[in-house]
This record gives C-alpha cells, structure tokens and sequence, in this order.
C-alpha cells in the first residue's frame, strides 16, 4: 500500500511513500506520520492511499505514525475549505499544528469564581424550550445533519436549550463544539457551563487558552472521550472524530469571519463540517440574520421560536430624537431629559443602568474652526480621534487603524490658531463617562470599549463588580451588547443610535437594529418596571421596529428591498482587495485586473455583475493603498469560476480574496 502525503515543512506538493506492511492497520487517510525526505526527516499528513505506484526509483518508507484524531472525513474538510477560500490545504494543517504551541502561558486564571455557580436550582425546561430538544434528540442519536435556528428572544433561556441538548451528546459518547463571537464570551459560558454541567469535560479553546488546558484537550481528543469545546474560530478546525453537535450562539454577529486572510467565515466552515460530518448545528440568536432566516424560507433549514422570557418581562422601550428637542432645556447635549429622570429614579432605586454608545475615545475627530483643518493619520486615510490623557490637559490624537498617536498641539498646523480654536466633533465613551459623573457625581461608574478591555483580566473584573453590584452604570460599546445577564440593570440607554447607519454597507440598517435590539435585552432579565430609552439625531425606519417582537416585520420589509437591489441573501459578494504603496501602480492594476474579470465573464458568459475597481471607505492603512472590487450573482459557482482565474495574472500588486458575504 502506499500513501500520498502532505508535508509540514511548507512544501506544497504532495509526495508519496509506502506503508510498511507492520503499520499499514494504523494509516488511513488523515493520519500524522513521519516520512524521510534527502537526509532528515519530517512530520505530513496522509491524503490519499492506493494500492499500488509505479514508480522508475525506490519509493521510500513511512518511518512511524504519530499521534493525530483525523479521518477521512477531516481531509474531505480541509479540502473543503481549501477549495472554498483559494488556499493550499497546507495553510490549514499547518496551522491546527500550531494550535498546540507558540503561546506563553496566562500567568493567572482570567475569572475568579466567587459566586459559586453550581448552586444554581435545577430548570425545567418551558413548552418551547422542550421542542427544540426533542426535536434535535433524533439527530444526535442518529447522526444526521439537521441545521436549525433558534430565535429566541433576549433572555428566553436558550443557553438551557444548549445545556440539554449539551448532556443529551455526552450521553451518547458524543462531543459538541460551541461557537462564539468574541473570546470574552466564550470564557463567559466556559465558567458557567463548568459549574453548571460538572459531569461534562469542557475545554476553552481560543487565543486566551493555556497551553496546559490545550493539552489535556489534546490528549481527551487522542483517547476519543466526549468533551465539550468552547471558543470563536480555533474549534471548528480541531480533528474530533466523536464530533456529534456544533452549537452557534450570537450567530447573527460578524465576529465569526476572521480579519485575517483568508478571513474564514467560522459560521460558514462550521455548516460544512456538520454536513460532512453528519451532524446537526443549532444557530441561536435574539435578532437572527437575514441570510439564516432566508436558508429557513428556501434552502430547508428549521425554524424554532421562544417567544417568551424566562424570567422578568419586557422593557418599555422609549425613542428620543434629539434634534427635535434641540430648544429644549437639558443638562447635557447628548443626555435627554427622559434619559436623565431615568436614570436618576434608576440610581434612587438601587438600581443599575447601562449605557451604549458605539464610539470610543473622547471625540471622534477635531477640527480648526478658523480654517477647517482636520487633524488626520498621515499614514492611514482617517481621521486621528481624540483620547483624554489623565496625565495631559490637551489630551492625545491616535489612529485607530494604525496605532499613530501624538499630543495634540497647541496651535493649528495650517492656519497658527491657538488650540482654544479647536472643535471637539462627535462623543466617544470617554466623553460619555465625563458627562455621566458631572450629572450623577455620586454614582459610580465604569467603561467598557477596546482601550478598557483589551486586556482580558481587566475586563473580566468590571463584569463580576457589575454582576455585584459594585458599578452603578456601565457605559460601553459592542462589547457590553453580547450575551450576558446582568441582573440588577433595570435600565439602558443609547446615546448615538444612527451612528452607525449612515455607513456605506448594504447591511447598515440590519446590524444596527441588532445592536440595539441586543443592548435592549440587557434590561428588565430580573424586573418587570425595566426601560430602554433610544436617543437619535435623526429619526429613521428601523426605529419603528425597536421592539423585540416587531423584529420579524423588519427582516421582511429589509428582504423586500434586498431582492429588488440583488444584496445578499439573494445574491453572493465577492471582494477582490489590491494593496499596494504605490498608488498610481495600485489604480493602473486595479483597473487592468476588472478588464481581466469583465472579458473572462463574458467569453463564458457567467453572467457575473462586476462593480469597480473602488477605493473603499478607508483606503489607506499604515501607508499602503487599497482598492477594492466587487462581484455579485445568484450563482456562487459563477463567481468562483471567475475568482479562480486570477492566479494567472502576473501583478505587483496583493490580491487579497473574500467570499464571505
């Protein structure tokens, strides 16, 4: 027998070897072995057998098996995914290797556990939760792929749904993998669900996991046990062959596609790994997206709906359109009169509140207003935010794209105005913090966006004060929307509601009512006198449907009008990026290779619709050019037969392909 073999060592070309007759019951497709090659050896993995290869030299031997948990069925996968985001199988192996090294360990756990969990009383799942359950059970049991969506509101208890669908795989010997938008999450259910199911062996695996916990995975995956693995991308590329169920939480988020090339959509890879594993993958989420809804309506997928609460009910959900109010009296610009009672009577009470704005730092940008200057990165095409230093009265710009930073000066650069003449444009979360103590100087309170949270330790720990009551009011960005259960907040505010919908993105107005409808849900989990208050500049469509139950209407009209216009989820987008540091070369490229795709798509009539080449809202960064093009059709094949034939063009230029959308 003999076997074609993947090496390790970066060459991408397969090589073959014969299987020692002594060893041949241990190889299979997708087993790790060491192989000679000229005078050292080095570690591949198996990719086809054959019976027989002729060859004009002697083939060599396989030396030994190592240890690896694949199967055919992982190397029909890789493939899988290979083929999907043009790049070599290679690229993967090598990179579920790496999983196991290259990271220094955490010098402390990220969550101490004081509340002790555990203790939690037993549930009993509703009507509603008990069918999703049963209907699923059949699936496990039998191994069948079965995609399902979950739509459940904030706070119906669907993590009691993943917990006994969780045990019901156990039970059967089975493993789960479970998907999360953002590491800080993931270490979330890790700490719940280890208290909560302490029969179950549950393994984080993600960017903040200890080298030691990724052994012991390691070692459960070699033995075959039934664990449970948590984490945002690494999972879905672990070799388990028990694998019996993918759960998706938050599956509506865009967490999910990595930033990095080849930017793997994990929602995506983890349908494909269910289907070829044959397993079912329950999708959850208060605000699915439309594209899960629309594989509902036309590509069979099944739907389930909690409808109600577990506990507490629904906030009173409140919109303030400021510039209407504009005449109007108030303490703060950006704080209403109805949000500030609110949150008065909220801190009377003993309550906690939370604020939610999408922007970080001081001040979006600032500007002279003697001459219009705006201070801007000079090596990226954005402008540099403004960022209170406790340790500086002026404060400090910094790109948010680069990491440039700089004090801001004392006079304008193009017209010599004194900085008095500066203006401040825009609110971040600092800002908002200011605004908060200057109006409650009693309360305190706290932030959450990138800059506080980026170091995990100190993130966790402003979750477990707020959890105890510690932080009156919480004011943050995206981070504060997702998934967890803040008790005592019986009130949440919006400071900047269409921010964000002004963007140039099909989906603005889809991932904005998610935002919102999410940090809604974060109030009244516990209470029945809960409020949301929404502040906009501007009034606009999407506020008419702020209420959790009138989320379903706006899928429907936001479906009408994305299959009048051909956006996705009735079409499939295509990005092909060009990076380069010389923009002239950059746009002479760009050009020639939409020529390339326009004659290629017309000679074989593939009937793709060709959009650019564009520079994109932010075009340069750290001081190199981009340009983007876009490639849309109903037929995925169509556009992946074009994307395929741009290997053959000789540019300077970087391409860079995203088939995500």
């Amino acid at each position: 027998m003999y076997a074609d073999v993947l090496l390790l060592n970066g060459f991408q070309k397969y090589l073959t070897y014969r299987v020692p007759a002594v060893i041949q019951y241990q190889v299979g497709i997708g087993t790790l072995v060491r192989v000679p090659l000229k005078t050292s050896t080095h570690l591949a993995y198996v990719v086809a057998l054959k019976p027989k290869f002729e060859a004009a030299f002697d083939v060599k031997e396989i030396i030994e098996v190592g240890n690896f948990p694949a199967d055919a069925r992982f190397v029909e996968f890789i493939n899988k995914i290979s083929g999907f985001y043009f790049t070599h199988p290679l690229h993967f192996f090598q990179r579920i290797r790496g999983f196991l090294g290259d990271k220094k360990e955490s010098k402390a756990d990220l969550f101490s556990v004081d509340e002790d969990l555990s203790q939690q009383p037993k549930v009993e799942l509703t009507q509603e939760q008990a069918q999703v359950v049963d209907h699923l059970t059949p699936f496990i049991k039998n191994s069948e792929y079965k995609p399902t969506l979950l739509h459940g509101v904030t706070g119906s208890g669907k993590t009691e749904v993943y917990k006994a669908l969780i045990k019901e795989c156990v039970t059967n010997n089975k493993s789960v993998l479970m998907l999360l938008p953002e590491v800080s999450l993931s270490l979330q259910f890790e700490r719940i669900l280890k208290a909560q199911l302490p029969d179950v062996q549950i393994f984080g695996f993600h960017s903040a996991t200890k080298i030691a916990e990724r052994r012991l995975l390691w070692n459960s995956l070699l033995k075959g046990l039934p664990v449970l693995v948590i984490g945002v991308h690494m999972p879905v590329m672990l070799p388990i062959n028990n694998l019996g169920m993918i759960i998706i939480d938050e599956e509506h988020e865009n967490g999910f596609v990595e930033k990095k090339h080849p930017r793997l959509n994990s929602k995506e890879v983890a349908l494909w790994r269910a289907s070829i594993y044959k397993i079912p993958i329950l999708m959850g989420s208060a605000t699915p997206s439309l594209t899960s809804l629309h594989n509902v309506a036309k590509n069979g997928w099944t739907l389930f709906r909690i409808t109600r609460r577990f506990k507490g009910s629904f906030p009173l959900v409140t919109k303030v359109i400021l510039n209407s109010q504009r005449y109007q009296k108030r303490r703060s610009f950006w704080v209403s009169r109805e949000l500030d009672v609110a949150v008065d009577k909220c801190l009377e009470r003993g309550e906690q509140a939370m604020i939610y704005l999408n922007r970080r730092g001081y001040s979006f940008f600032i500007q002279c207003k003697n001459c219009g200057f705006i201070f801007n990165c000079p090596h990226c095409s954005v402008s540099l935010t403004l960022h209170a230093d406790s340790q500086l009265s002026t404060g400090t710009l910094r790109c948010h794209y680069c990491g440039f930073s700089k004090i801001v000066p004392n006079a304008c650069p193009d017209c010599g105005a004194g900085s008095k003449d500066f203006l401040k444009k825009g609110i971040g979360t600092q800002q908002a913090v200011n605004i908060f103590q200057d109006l409650f100087p009693k309360a305190r309170i706290a932030r959450a966006d990138l800059d506080t949270t980026s170091k995990q330790r100190d993130w966790h720990k402003t979750v477990e004060m707020f959890e105890k009551g510690e932080i009156d009011i919480l004011i943050g960005t995206q981070t504060i929307t997702k998934g967890y259960h803040f008790p005592g907040v019986t009130l949440v505010g919006v400071l900047w509601a269409d921010v964000s919908l002004h963007m140039p993105f099909y989906n603005a107005c889809e991932s904005t009512l998610q935002q919102l409808i999410q940090v809604a849900g974060r109030a009244g989990r516990m209470h029945n006198h809960s409020r949301v208050i929404i502040q906009a500049v501007q009034d606009h469509k999407i506020f008419d449907f702020l209420n959790e139950i009138d989320y379903i209407d706006f899928c429907t009209n936001e479906s009408l009008i994305r299959q009048e216009i051909l956006y996705p989820p009735f079409c499939r987008l295509a990005q092909v990026e060009l990076r380069n540091d010389d923009s002239v070369l950059l746009d002479q490229e760009a050009a020639e290779v939409a020529a390339f795709l326009n004659d290629i798509n017309q000679s074989l009539n593939l009937g793709v619709r060709i959009l650019g080449p564009a520079l994109p809202v932010i075009h340069k960064i750290q001081n190199i050019e981009i340009r983007q093009i876009f490639l849309k059709s109903p037929n995925f094949s169509s556009i992946h037969k074009l994307l395929g034939k741009l290997n053959s063009m000789p540019i300077a230029s970087r391409i860079f392909i995203s088939v995500n959308q």
